[in-house]
């Protein structure tokens, strides 16, 4: 069950797609969404930078190569999780423990695929010109503005709502329609959540800066180091504040989860335990052949 905390910043966003493509989009085909990430981080990329026709046929096979390595290494466990929590939903005790249980291993998951990427992202970066990395600054402080106008210039009533929304939507992928009860409970989870969208823009920037920092040095013998240091430790790069809003986000997160499963019906478990089969199944049926 996913957090609906914004998604990463920047480039670790582009590492963490294939977690993203497999357990936060709606697409009725997760072998089809695993075997096609990879052309949704091109595509996302070049968003920001336009790539060389050589940068692109590098970023390919890296992204193959990172593809092959996550099938054969990670998709096992993912499988052992799910028959998990398939376990466990049928038997229809998801107490508040083993919701927050559930909630950590999808965490889990995703720092030894950050690991794994720091030398894709490296290899990218690495070889960006000058005028890349300008246009990569340029894009980023537009995409920001973009994003400060999209979430703060409502009133704070109004950012709770939409984020209620958002987190409603999300929640219905794993359980189904929610009862009145249920949104309500999203609901008040959403006005207690404060200056969040505040202080992960905030902390999104700093990431930013961060890299462009970093980008400066990108000859340098250590640079690979530093890119890995931004993938893998980018909490404790977006701030203290930041770091302090997703350890608070995701102990409420377990909260919720475990409050709108007691006040829903058997439907919502069956539900739930339907998404698990089919992941499951599909990650059964997925092979480590080139796409």
């Amino acid at each position: 069950m996913s957090s609906p905390i914004h998604q990463p910043s920047t480039l670790a966003r582009v590492t963490a797609v294939l977690l993203a493509m497999l357990f936060l989009s709606a697409c009725s085909s997760t072998r089809m969404a695993y075997r096609y990430a990879d052309w949704g981080v091109s595509w996302w990329i070049e968003d920001y930078v336009t790539l060389t026709a050589e940068q692109e046929q590098r970023l390919a096979q890296d992204l193959d190569n990172l593809r092959q390595w996550h099938c054969a290494a990670e998709l096992p466990r993912y499988r052992q999780w799910l028959d998990q929590l398939v376990r466990d939903t049928r038997s229809g005790d998801l107490d508040q423990a083993t919701v927050s249980y559930h909630q950590q291993r999808l965490f889990d998951f995703l720092p030894r695929l950050l690991e794994q990427a720091a030398p894709t992202a490296t290899n990218l970066l690495a070889s960006l010109s000058d005028e890349q990395v300008a246009e990569l600054a340029r894009n980023m402080t537009r995409n920001h503005a973009e994003m400060e106008e999209k979430f703060l210039l409502d009133s704070p009533e109004a950012r709770a709502e939409a984020r209620a929304e958002r987190t409603i939507e999300r929640i219905e992928n794993w359980l189904g329609p929610l009862n009145s009860r249920q949104k309500q409970i999203a609901r008040e989870w959403s006005e207690n959540r404060g200056r969040q969208t505040e202080i992960w823009l905030e902390g999104r920037r700093n990431w930013q800066l961060a890299l462009l920092d970093t980008l400066e040095q990108r000859d340098s013998p250590e640079f690979g180091e530093r890119i890995r240091y931004l993938m893998v430790n980018s909490q404790e790069v977006r701030g203290d504040a930041y770091q302090e809003m997703m350890a608070e986000s995701r102990m409420a997160m377990a909260d919720l989860m475990y409050e709108l499963l007691e006040a829903g019906a058997p439907s919502h478990l069956a539900h739930l335990e339907d998404r698990a089969v089919e992941l499951r199944g599909d990650f059964r049926a997925l092979t480590c052949e080139p796409a």
